[in-house]
Order: structure tokens, then C-alpha cells, then sequence
């Protein structure tokens, strides 16, 4: 968020001990502040303790979101000698010492608790006289954010910490269920008190928090427990508040033009300001891009890592619906790629089945996939003039209001009432800008095809569906055997270590 990145926060930070004995648990918890003073009459400083619980959500680990999405079988993790522990999660082969779950779990709990810091902060700005309602919204904002990383790391690890206060011997473990009811009671504390615009629309901080935000999450945790009319009923306001679209270049949306569009009701924002050099806050796109391809742009650099592959299940399933426009966006071909469809029955591929992108980027043979992702793949030619890396300035789209339209569509056939149309509208719209013909009285089924073709490679979407519905046999591919004891990752072993609380909870439970 370019004002968010330019403008000095208040952020403390907290000294966590990480539950290591009870003694450490009943020292005196230090809130440490990195300026040298704060003024806590100050709507600024106020403002900057904000924009601090801001910039901890937006300093997402390149490994975290790889992570929540690979078990899907729309992904594939690309290079499985050189990532073992990621090729294996990938087949349910869970090590609960491999360094990534402990980093997943470790950021997303410290980026939680310190947004938490953050809330307890405002308070003080209230106590100092700062308007009351202008906190009431700050805060509010912070808990859509927390709320947010709790249902993630909720959907990777189950039953994780509920964190509403950093007196760590108030931090408890809850059953996920559970969890999921007590986000969708803070998104209706929230929900009053933030502004009624689109993201895109606010002045203050651009793409930032606002009700429709918070909306949006409450269908996604009530979702999770199949409380469909809850769902519907938030999803229902989303739509009914006419406030967002669908965006109409479908290709452009996870590029440069796609920023801030009015359809991204979240987006993890980053820039370089426009600048050919200096300070670039960017994502490590790198991690998803091909080993090898010729840029359209010469000065662009040419070599990714590979480890984030469409499947070639994915892809079968786009081919045989005729997808064209979705399935162009959502994946990028080698030739070797293309020769294993031929080999496999699929000889008439449509002319944009090849290797060379849209805008001119050529994606050569390399080892680690056959496929790449092109939601996570910006055009060369879109980068900023003299910017050489991969994806740089580029935002990372979160929730989209074509993922709300399908949670409202599969609310509906599954007993929901609504009043913000039919199931068939919301499918119907999304499905014209794929230009595909409209369906008439939508089934369940026919929402979970259009969000696998709509939403795949994308925050592990269809894999925490299938989840949910326990439809085993989807994630059964290529090889790979899914049951419902596999849903869930393993704690990390060296939180397991640090946290007593967490231990207690495990011996309890297993």
C-alpha cells in the first residue's frame, strides 16, 4: 500500500517467550516501543499504529502461501528432489520437523500477536483523547487482519491459538470449529465500525480494510463450518451493496492493471514506487516462476525457481470444459508440457496452447515442471522501466468478489436462502466474463467445478474445499492416496518444544 509503505508507523513489538516454562509465563510481558517517544493524544501517531498492524500482514513469507496451497490438486510442487519436504507434503507425507511448517506457523502466530500489540496501542490513543470512533475503526480494521491469518493458519494446522490479547497466559488452543464461531463473532464487532467503500476507494490508505472486507471473511470462516446461511448472508451484503465488479480483462487481473481493482476485496500490496531503482518492496515472485524463458522484455531477468506447477489434472479439466480465456491466464505451457498432453489423448489444443505468452515472454524447457502458474507470473513487459526482477511491483490478490459470488452461489444450493439473487445469476456472471454459456438451475457440483476453474492456484482454495465436503476422492491423483487424517499439517516440532500450551493441547488430543 504506497501510503502505508511511505508513512512511519508506531509498532511495538512484543517479547515473546513462546510459552518455554511456566515460570517465563508468569514474568511480566515487556511491549517493547521502537520510536523514541509516542504522543498519545495524536490522531497521526494513532494512524501510524494502524499502519503498523499493516505492514506486519503485509510481510506474508514467500514460503507461507506455496505452503497453505500445495495439496491441492490443482498444484503441484515443481522440483521434487530439490524441496523434498514440499514434494512430500504435496503426496500427504507430513515431517513436522521440515522448516517450512515452522516458519508458516511462526510468522503467521507472530504477525497475529503483533497486530494484537497493535490493538492494545490504540486503546492508549483512545485513553489520550484521540476520537473514539476513529479508534473504534482502527481496531476494528486490526481484527479483520488478525482474523484473517487465524482462519489461514486455522485451514493449515486445525486447532491453532485464539490470540486476542498479549498476555500470554490468557492464550489458549481451540478445536477449529470452534475458532472459525469466535472469527465470525469478531467480524460482527468489527463489521459497524469500518468504512462503507470499496477498498479502492479509500483515500486514507488505498486497497485498506473496509466492511465488505470483513463480510468477506465472515462467509469464508462460516463456510468452513457449513453454516451456509451465514454465508449467504454475509456474501449477500457484499454482492447487494453494488460496490464491486467483476474485472473485465481476466488476463490483466493478477498483472500491473489488475492493482486495485475494483473486484480485489484483499490484496497484499507492494511497489517500487515507479522508480528504476531505489526501494522496492516486493514479493519473492521467483518462487513460482519458470527456471527458463526469454523475456519479452530484454533487460528482464530470465530464471525462476519452478517450484509451483499447475496440474495436468487441472489443466485436462480446462480442456474439456473449453475453457479459453481462464485457462490462457491460469497456465503457462513448455514444450515438453505441451508434448505429454499430446501423448496423453489431447492433439487438438487450442492456438493458445504454446509456449509463448500473451505478451511475447517464451517459456523454454526446464526440469522442474511442465507447467507454470501464470496467476503468479507477471508479463516482462509490464515491469517497471529499468526493474529487473521477477513479478516486482506486482500486488498478490487475497479474496476476489468473484470468490464471494461462488460462496454465495454454493450457500444457496445447499439450503441457503438469499437476497442478493439466484445462484445462477452469481455463477452466470462469472462465467460470462470466461465467456461460457450461463447454466440454469445450478447445482452444487457445478459451483465447485466453476470455483476449481475460477479460483485455482489461488490461497489453496480447492483444496481446503474439498476438505470440508470430504471429497477424498478429488484429492486421490496421479498417484497420490488423501484421507481425512492427512487434512490437517502436523504442529511444527520445535513449537511443540517452545510452547507448553501448545504440547498440553497435543497429549490431550492425540
Amino acid at each position: 500500500m504506497k501510503r502505508i509503505l511511505i508513512i512511519k508507523s508506531v509498532l511495538i513489538t512484543v517479547a515473546v517467550l513462546m510459552f518455554n516454562c511456566t515460570s517465563q509465563l508468569d514474568e511480566e510481558q515487556e511491549l517493547v516501543v521502537q520510536q523514541d517517544e509516542i504522543d498519545f493524544s495524536s490522531p497521526d501517531a494513532a494512524f501510524g499504529a494502524l499502519v503498523g498492524a499493516y505492514e506486519k500482514f503485509q510481510n506474508v513469507g514467500w514460503e507461507q502461501i506455496p505452503l497453505i496451497s500445495v495439496r491441492g490438486d490443482d498444484v503441484n510442487a515443481g522440483g521434487k528432489g530439490d524441496q523434498p519436504g514440499f514434494a512430500d507434503t504435496d503426496n500427504f507425507i507430513y515431517d513436522n520437523n521440515f522448516w517450512m511448517y515452522n516458519v508458516t506457523w511462526e510468522n503467521w502466530f507472530q504477525d497475529a500477536l503483533q497486530i494484537t500489540a497493535q490493538i492494545e496501542q490504540l486503546e492508549l490513543f483512545r485513553a489520550g483523547g484521540v476520537n473514539s470512533n476513529l479508534i473504534d475503526q482502527y481496531i476494528a480494521e486490526c481484527k479483520t487482519l488478525r482474523a484473517f491469518i487465524t482462519l489461514e493458519m486455522s485451514r493449515v494446522f486445525g486447532d491453532v491459538y485464539k490470540i486476542e490479547t498479549t498476555n500470554q497466559t490468557e492464550i489458549v488452543v481451540l478445536p477449529k470449529a470452534e475458532l472459525m464461531s469466535w472469527l465470525s463473532d469478531q467480524m460482527d464487532e468489527a463489521i459497524p465500525y469500518l468504512l462503507d467503500v470499496a477498498p479502492n476507494q479509500r483515500q486514507d490508505i488505498p486497497g485498506g480494510i473496509t466492511k465488505y472486507t470483513a463480510l468477506a471473511v465472515k462467509a469464508m470462516v462460516n463456510l468452513e463450518n457449513g453454516n451456509y446461511q451465514e454465508v449467504a448472508d454475509a456474501a449477500g451484503q457484499v454482492i447487494s451493496s453494488n460496490k464491486f465488479q467483476l474485472y473485465s480483462d481476466y488476463y490483466n487481473l493478477f498483472n500491473i492493471p489488475g492493482k486495485l481493482a475494483n473486484e480485489n476485496i484483499l490484496e497484499i500490496q507492494y511497489t517500487d514506487f515507479g522508480q528504476s531503482s531505489g526501494e522496492n518492496v516486493s514479493h519473492l515472485w521467483a518462487f513460482y516462476a519458470p527456471q527458463n524463458f526469454t523475456a519479452a522484455n530484454s533487460e528482464a531477468s530470465t530464471g525462476g525457481w519452478g517450484f509451483y506447477e499447475p496440474s495436468k489434472k487441472y489443466i485436462k479439466f480446462m480442456l474439456d470444459r473449453n475453457e479459453t480465456i481462464r485457462l490462457e491466464t491460469s497456465v503457462l505451457f513448455t514444450n515438453r508440457g505441451i508434448a505429454e498432453l499430446n501423448d496423453e489423448g489431447y492433439t487438438n489444443l487450442p492456438s493458445f496452447v504454446n509456449n509463448t505468452t500473451r505478451y511475447g515472454d517464451v517459456i523454454n524447457n526446464y526440469a522442474r515442471a511442465l507447467f507454470v502458474s501464470g496467476k503468479h507470473f507477471l508479463p516482462t513487459v509490464q515491469l517497471t522501466e529499468g526493474r529487473t526482477g521477477i513479478g516486482t511491483n506486482n500486488n498478490y490478490t487475497v479474496i476476489r468478489y468473484a470468490e464471494v459470488l461462488l460462496m454465495y452461489a454454493e450457500a444457496l444450493t445447499r439450503g441457503a436462502t438469499g437476497n442478493a439473487g439466484t445462484a445462477d445469476q452469481a455463477v452466470n456472471l462469472i462465467r460470462a466474463r470466461a465467456q461460457l454459456s450461463p447454466l440454469s438451475n445450478v447445482t452444487s457440483q457445478q459451483v465447485k467445478d466453476e470455483k476449481f476453474a475460477e479460483l485455482a492456484m489461488e490461497w489453496g482454495i480447492r483444496y481446503y474445499d474439498m476438505v470440508r465436503l470430504e471429497q477424498t476422492d478429488e484429492l486421490s491423483y496421479d498417484g497420490r492416496t488423501f484421507s481425512m487424517d492427512k487434512a490437517f499439517l502436523p504442529y511444527p516440532l520445535a513449537q511443540l518444544d517452545q510452547s507448553y500450551i501448545l504440547r498440553e493441547y497435543y497429549e490431550a488430543n492425540n
